[in-house]
């Protein structure tokens, strides 16, 4: 039998719980791990060795570029997500001192150590003065498409950092991230619903409704695995990329569920964990198996 100060004691830990995810996801720390994860996702899968580097400079250029993005979209989350809001106008200053250090010393360290296209770390600042005040998200479907291909810019990094940019493996798992991350993109449109409509931001969410936004996601979540399954098969690509489909389980598992009603967690956390799933399936594989 349950006692009272059993309950209580779940209830404490869900609540503790509860408040990091939130920490998490609010800081952006979350999304950055999961840009981190795009590059473990992309040098296993690309045989090459996992350097810490390229990890901070994509840690430090997410983290920059979102915390960016949360103050020109303060008026936005007060009607979407007011709890977000509050933590941006709490600790978003020194977040974004921090995101700005970070980013400031990845790009020194990359002078410092002459690593070739140092130049390009200057990308996310572009991305975050396009899509924040360059009315990017202003347009039907581009911003979605420009989210997918930000993302993209991870593994063509990558596969610079290394020097092996033109390889199948590099421009596959590019292809993959960038039309995932479309996908996930319009998903998140759902839970912005009402203010993506009082700001006069056209969405595939607020023009489709929601349901035709899940099924249609659905079917270009299919198509993407079926690409993933006709590229080993038809190229020379290793069937190790098949693990590629665990992301499209993981995904096709979600959407369903996705409705302007969930809270930031599901989309902060479940949605945008995708790709730390992925990244965590890959290790697992190359431990176990490869």
């Amino acid at each position: 039998m349950t006692t009272p100060t059993a309950v209580r004691e779940r209830r404490g830990w869900y609540a503790s719980l509860q408040r990091t995810l939130r920490l998490l996801v609010h800081s952006n720390l979350f999304i950055s791990l999961s840009t981190m994860s795009v590059v473990v996702t992309t040098v296993v899968l690309a045989g090459l060795p996992l350097e810490a580097l390229p990890l901070f400079i994509v840690f430090a250029a997410t983290l920059f570029v979102y915390t960016v993005n949360r103050f020109t979209d303060l008026e936005e989350d007060e009607a979407n997500v007011p709890e977000r809001a509050s933590f941006t106008r709490r600790y978003g200053p020194l977040l974004l001192a921090i995101g700005v250090g970070l980013y400031v010393l990845a790009i020194a360290v990359a002078i410092a150590l002459g690593l070739p296209g140092a130049v390009y770390l200057l990308l996310p600042l572009v991305v975050a003065v396009l899509y924040s005040v360059g009315g990017i998200k202003q347009i039907f479907l581009v911003k979605n498409l420009f989210v997918g291909l930000a993302w993209g810019a991870i593994p063509l990094g990558v596969g610079y950092y290394y020097g092996q940019l033109w390889t199948l493996e590099i421009l596959s798992i590019t292809g993959y991230v960038i039309a995932m991350i479309t996908i996930a993109a319009v998903i998140f449109d759902i839970k912005d619903i009402e203010g993506d409509r009082a700001e006069g931001i056209a969405t595939v969410p607020n023009r489709l409704g929601t349901e035709a936004t899940r099924r249609y996601c659905q079917f270009a979540n299919v198509l993407v695995a079926v690409a993933v399954v006709g590229l080993v098969a038809t190229t020379p690509l290793s069937s190790a990329f098949l693990v590629l489909l665990a992301m499209n389980g993981y995904v096709a598992a979600y959407i369903p569920f996705a409705t302007p009603e969930r809270g930031p967690l599901y989309y902060g956390f479940v949605v945008d964990g995708e790709h730390v799933f992925l990244a965590a399936v890959v290790l697992t594989l190359e431990w176990l198996v490869w």
